[in-house]
């Protein structure tokens, strides 16, 4: 487990500012979503957490070590998939060895027996075990991200990051991979920071919240000190009713499986 500490971030892009003196520190396994409108900052403060942008100011310490560049032992899911749809679950899953393997041995699969067993025990814990010879072009939206957890799981990292992960989804499989995002945390005790604009199932699934308002952090704190009026300072004018409705359960209820995603053709369009 690692802890995380952000100090005075800013980020600047000429004369706009995405991140605000902002602050924070995250226990080691702890599951945070950040909460926030487009344009808030969500996005580049995970960025930021991952190396791959430079703060104009501040400093973010993971573990032991300032953030300077990209690491190993920090895994970032995407919105966009970014898995290659010609090859199977397995195969994309088997590249999150890429910084562990030449790159002829991983063109070639020629990984240990260790890195491939781990690709597997990756899709088992997302649930696509039974997929893994699929070819993901063949999956739906729902299991490609699925892949693409999988695929950041086999990187063995100490911390999670998750940029808007369901924002494409619908509703069932938002909560499918959600819900495969925290039980993956948990059971390999991963400290894991996912951004969400989806207030009900940020309060489903996570354990802490921080919302970003304009570049600045306007809330810090755990379900039972989001309310009504906390939600409506992080998202201002926009209409939040009905945003915190009660979900099944409060804390992620029922198996991952409780949902089923539909594979798709590669047109994209649903199966019969």
């Amino acid at each position: 487990m690692t802890r995380i500490t952000v100090d005075s971030l800013t980020k600047e892009y000429g004369d706009t500012v995405a991140l605000d003196d902002v602050s924070f520190e995250i226990p080691e396994g702890e599951f945070v979503v950040v909460l926030g409108v487009s344009g808030s900052g969500k996005s580049t403060l995970l960025r930021c957490l991952n190396g791959l942008t430079d703060p104009t100011g501040g400093e973010i310490v993971v573990g032991d070590e300032e953030v300077t560049s990209l690491r190993r032992d920090v895994a970032m899911i995407f919105q966009q998939h970014n898995i290659i749809g010609q090859m199977t679950a397995y195969s994309n899953a088997l590249t999150g060895s890429l910084g562990r393997n030449r790159f002829l041995t991983s063109l070639f699969q020629l990984q240990d027996r260790e890195e491939k067993l781990r690709a597997l025990r990756a899709l088992d814990t997302v649930g696509l075990l039974n997929e893994s010879q699929q070819k993901a072009r063949r999956m739906s939206g729902g299991q490609q991200q699925r892949v693409g957890i999988a695929r950041a799981l086999v990187q063995e990292p100490s911390v999670l990051l998750a940029d808007e992960p369901v924002a494409s989804l619908d509703p069932g499989s938002a909560q499918q991979v959600m819900g495969y995002l925290r039980t993956a945390a948990e059971e390999r005790g991963l400290t894991a920071v996912i951004s969400l604009h989806q207030v009900n199932l940020a309060r489903k699934f996570g354990q802490r919240f921080i919302g970003l308002r304009d570049g600045q952090k306007v809330f810090d704190g755990y379900r039972e000190e989001m309310t009504m009026d906390i939600v409506d300072e992080i998202y201002g004018d926009i209409d939040t009713e009905g945003m915190l409705a009660e979900t099944e359960t409060e804390t992620g209820g029922g198996s991952p499986d409780s949902t089923v995603d539909e594979p798709t053709t590669d047109e994209g369009s649903t199966e019969a």
